[in-house]
């Protein structure tokens, strides 16, 4: 996960950044990202979270356990 929030403004603000290349320490390509909206309803806020994949060969969990 590289940024998490329950506040919608920030969120945008965050992707407008993103979007801007003023983020530096995540990569250009959009199709590495993996963008999550949690639904809250009532009881639970919603919450916006943006999860960057990793490759195996990246060492990401679990990355000894797999067959080569």
């Amino acid at each position: 996960m590289v940024f998490e929030t329950q506040d919608e403004a920030e969120w945008h603000a965050y992707m407008r950044r993103l979007r801007a290349g003023e983020i530096r320490e995540l990569p250009i390509d959009e199709s590495m990202l993996r963008v999550d909206m949690l639904c809250g309803r009532l009881v639970q806020p919603t919450t916006y979270r943006l999860s960057l994949f990793v490759t195996a060969s990246a060492g990401g969990p679990g990355a000894a356990d797999r067959i080569h």
